[in-house]
């Protein structure tokens, strides 16, 4: 695909999967993504990639740190706001609220195989092509 255009807050908000890649380029991916609440997306740390994460619903905490097992430092955030995580940033997402978390996020490069679909958090534990 070499263009893709829609509306993403629309397909965020109506996104029932853990994670659906919606479009992968050469240098970039659009990812949607539901946590349910008390869920998240384990510490992992991306080299190469700079990453950019959008809520659309629900309350997310960002955490970070510089180094695997250092200090962290939180930020917990809701719909409309965004974040930015450096490649080489160790970081985990939660979904701190009651309801689902939903939200989209870009790879700056592609992190996953094209067309990836994982329904629940452990349909994407149990891809072997996945470290997460």
């Amino acid at each position: 695909m070499t263009a893709w255009a829609g509306n993403i807050e629309r397909i965020t908000l109506e996104n029932p999967n853990y994670r659906k890649v919606i479009y992968t380029g050469k240098a970039m991916q659009l990812v949607v993504m539901t946590l349910e609440p008390g869920e998240e997306i384990d510490f992992e740390v991306h080299d190469d990639i700079d990453q950019f994460i959008r809520v659309e619903e629900g309350v997310a905490t960002l955490t970070t740190s510089d180094v695997k097992g250092g200090k962290t430092e939180s930020v917990v955030f809701g719909a409309d706001w965004a974040t930015i995580v450096s490649a080489g940033t160790w970081h985990k997402v939660s979904n701190a609220g009651l309801g689902p978390l939903r939200l989209y996020t870009i790879y700056s490069p592609p992190e996953h195989a094209d067309g990836t679909i994982h329904r629940t958090r452990a349909d994407a534990d149990a891809d072997p092509h996945h470290d997460h």
